[in-house]
């Protein structure tokens, strides 16, 4: 097979300030919310299996996922994967775990090798980690059988705007608070982008994927009434707000900073595959698509506890975990840069504590399966 063409392969993006998740198993300690999203689609992946083009060959059964941060989450999707896979071939397996090159690394070999042993407990597994753009083809030609990414499509590739003067996310505030605002022109431009990065996203794991592979995706997104980022984001730009009127942050700082995510619907998932201009329609088959809402453990543990301020930490250390890098970039270099990136999340608690009705947090996931023809 001839790689098809990547627009983005070779050229110069504009760097969107994400190094990763936050390290120092921070992020894998508060990804519970993630596993679930997870967890509720895996089911999909698990019944096609069986499916596999197995027989021919004999090198390894590949399996990559695109987006394992610190790799508590991927490796227990390549756990239940390789599972369900083992007993069909005799050939052996490789788990391919990317991120950005940037990406605290350290948690994912100490859980691929417990104890100087696989932590998949067969001779027949090996496993490799690749730092790279997951918008770039990573991997071979012809080489993955099974390829996933999850609650990772939605960073964006590059920042379109050099900034967002009205609010820290694209997809702008919720309805609820109101508190900041998104142009149409803007939301556009942004929109735009996702979609070329899904395109992008697509036609790299095309290239690499066998005939007959599996492709899951799945990524925090919205529904008409529903939106992830409402709350969430609601609160750290009044955090925000609250140390720009305490004379912390400049004026200027806020407006340039935004957390370069987009929130997709199921719809917007799944178009550039029908966009004649990506010339994706005839690389796989579309099995099976859906948007969903699963609970969030530490709000079901507050319903049940009402335990504030256990809530107001879990609720701040889950978001800060995949916010602070971005964030920590924005801000000026000084002496004081890291206590006051610590003094914006305690102020993301308090204003959590006096108004907890006002950040109310729905864990919204669109997912599709795909299968390379």
């Amino acid at each position: 097979m001839t790689n098809l063409d990547q627009e983005t392969v070779g050229t110069q993006r504009r760097p969107t300030g994400m190094t990763g998740m936050a390290g120092g198993g921070f992020y894998d300690a508060n990804s519970a919310p993630q596993w679930e999203q997870i967890a509720a689609v895996l089911p999909w992946l698990e019944d096609t299996l069986s499916s596999l083009p197995l027989k021919k060959g004999s090198g390894p059964v590949t399996f990559a996922d695109f987006g394992c941060s610190e790799g508590r989450n991927s490796i227990s999707v390549m756990r239940h994967l390789i599972g369900k896979t083992m007993q069909q071939t005799d050939r052996p397996f490789l788990t391919i775990h990317s991120d950005l090159p940037t990406n605290d690394y350290s948690k994912l070999f100490l859980g691929l090798r417990p104890d100087g042993q696989s932590t998949f407990s067969s001779q027949r597994v090996s496993s490799a980690a690749i730092g790279g753009s997951m918008y770039d083809q990573l991997l071979p030609p012809d080489s993955v059988h099974v390829a996933t990414t999850f609650n990772s499509i939605g960073y964006l590739s590059e920042r379109p705007l050099d900034k967002l003067p009205g609010y820290v996310l694209p997809n702008g505030p919720s309805k609820r608070r109101a508190n900041g605002h998104v142009t149409e022109a803007e939301s556009k431009i942004f929109a735009k982008q996702a979609e070329d990065d899904m395109a992008a996203f697509l036609t790299a794991r095309a290239n690499e994927l066998v005939s007959g592979g599996k492709l899951m995706v799945q990524v925090f997104g919205c529904t008409d009434k529903l939106r992830t980022c409402d709350g969430l984001f609601d609160l750290l730009n009044d955090a925000l707000q609250a140390h720009v009127e305490l004379g912390n942050i400049s004026s200027q700082v806020y407006e340039r900073y935004y957390q370069p995510v987009y929130f997709r619907s199921l719809d917007e998932l799944t178009s550039p595959l029908t966009n004649s201009a990506y010339n994706l329609a005839g690389l796989y088959t579309l099995d099976r698509t859906e948007s969903y809402e699963v609970p969030v453990p530490f709000v079901e543990t507050y319903k049940q506890d009402k335990d504030l301020d256990r809530y107001a930490t879990n609720y701040v250390n889950f978001f800060r975990a995949f916010t602070q890098a971005v964030l920590r970039g924005n801000l000026p270099d000084a002496p004081s840069k890291v206590d006051l990136l610590d003094q914006i999340y305690k102020t993301a608690e308090t204003l959590l504590k006096a108004s907890p009705e006002d950040y109310p947090f729905r864990n919204i996931s669109v997912a599709m399966l795909l299968t390379r023809k």
